[in-house]
């Protein structure tokens, strides 16, 4: 399994817990923890896109989540390997129609998202058969910029999310020069990009939940039920 395994998934020493909410709040009806697969955009030894995401998914996980982080050092650049039959593209595969939600995590570099996070996202086909690995599912966008506070990457990757058919969420977050907000352990410090985080991980559990049980019926259309039908597009 290419999986990131989550360091002190419990330890959370810049949240509150006075003013947290962990899990779910009541008014929402839960059949089974949302499951959430996040994504990040670097392949360097301290990555501060993959810490961004640790800190995401140890807060998806006191919100009630269930969480994957995909390990994208083995996968091939799309069309590398003949129709894309390599183990790592499978098992990112898996992992998206596995998923409920996502989260995509990149750094910025020249004004836009990574080849590594692209490569992932590429990596993902609108449909696999008669499945979908990304239609109907939420989506979190984040990024980290080493210099003054931006949004190219985020904004691209709604557009990417968008396309991709899934929800993007509203909030998002954006962290500038991250060196300076994590430690030397890879935590994060308190602070407003962390608390940003916060808001965002609690929002897409939220519409996570809410679009459960109506996923089918909100990704159902018309021009798909022609073509299943054997129908020529109009």
């Amino acid at each position: 399994m290419r999986l990131r395994e989550l360091p002190n998934p419990d330890t959370l020493p810049a949240l509150d817990r006075n003013v947290a909410q962990t899990g779910p709040q009541p008014t929402l009806a839960v059949n089974d923890p949302p499951r959430i697969l996040l994504l990040y955009g670097s392949l360097r030894e301290r990555s501060y896109s993959r810490l961004a995401v640790e800190e995401a998914a140890r807060l998806l996980q006191v919100f009630g989540a269930e969480t994957r982080i995909f390990d994208p050092s083995e996968l091939p650049l799309p069309d590398q390997v003949k129709a894309d039959d390599h183990p790592a593209v499978r098992e990112l595969r898996e992992l998206s129609i596995w998923s409920d939600g996502q989260v995509w995590c990149s750094p910025e570099r020249h004004g836009q998202m990574t080849a590594v996070m692209k490569a992932q996202i590429d990596h993902l086909p609108l449909e696999l058969g008669s499945v979908r690995p990304t239609q109907g599912r939420t989506l979190a966008v984040m990024q980290v910029s080493a210099g003054s506070q931006s949004f190219n990457t985020v904004n691209a990757l709604r557009v990417l999310g968008r396309w991709m058919r899934m929800v993007v969420i509203p909030n998002q977050s954006s962290i500038a020069r991250p060196y300076e907000e994590f430690d030397a352990a890879g935590r994060m410090r308190p602070s407003a990009y962390y608390d940003r985080i916060v808001d965002v991980m609690e929002e897409l559990v939220r519409f996570t939940i809410l679009l459960q049980p109506h996923t089918a019926m909100l990704t159902d259309r018309y021009s798909e039920r022609r073509a299943s039908v054997g129908l020529p597009p109009l």
